[in-house]
């Protein structure tokens, strides 16, 4: 289901945040990060995707997530049931979560063959190796996700291409059903001798 899919070539770069739309997934920093990064480069996009009738305490208002929208440096897209075609679509996929435990949006883009900007915070760093296939930054830190974001963007396209290819090894390492089931065959077995 989550094939490898060619990175677009074309100097247009769109990051994307898939996740439930409160502070613990870095929303705020995505957002803060976004408007900075559009200032020195305003063709770059910025799409959030997700559920906004999030029943949390630290859930993001919609009023809120509409200013930025109306302000030009987040394109909300809402939830989407086809995740996988908005991963395609994007150059990186960003997740500057505070805390996971495996992210199953990022290994969905490591599947799809896209290069991660995430927290260095267990569940991210698991899947990402610092400038291999992605970036890893600061949780609670919008200035370093600007950074890495803007970092991203200095690489030629073989090496984001790269990175979008060594996150897919990754995965199928280290992630794949096959691997993940074999684990766990391994632990009931050694629970049932």
């Amino acid at each position: 289901k989550f094939k490898l899919a060619p990175l677009n070539n074309k100097n247009e770069f769109k990051f994307v945040l898939i996740a439930r739309l409160i502070k613990d997934k870095g929303i705020l920093e995505f957002a803060e990060a976004a408007k900075q990064v559009k200032k020195d480069n305003p063709m770059t996009k910025f799409f959030l995707i997700g559920p906004s009738s999030v029943n949390d305490r630290g859930a993001i208002k919609l009023e809120t997530i509409n200013k930025w929208n109306k302000d030009g440096y987040i394109e909300y897209i809402g939830e989407s049931e086809d995740v996988i075609k908005h991963i395609q679509d994007s150059s990186c996929v960003i997740l500057p979560s505070y805390r996971e435990g495996i992210s199953k949006v990022l290994l969905e883009a490591s599947a799809i063959g896209r290069p991660i900007i995430t927290c260095d915070v267990p569940g991210c760093k698991d899947i990402v190796i610092d400038n291999h296939n992605g970036f890893l930054c600061k949780p609670r830190d919008a200035i370093d996700l600007e950074i890495k974001i803007k970092n991203f963007l200095s690489l030629p396209f073989s090496k984001r291409q790269d990175m979008g290819l060594k996150a897919r090894e990754r995965v199928e390492k280290y992630f794949s059903h096959e691997v993940v089931f074999k684990k766990y065959q391994k632990i009931i077995e050694e629970f049932s001798q």
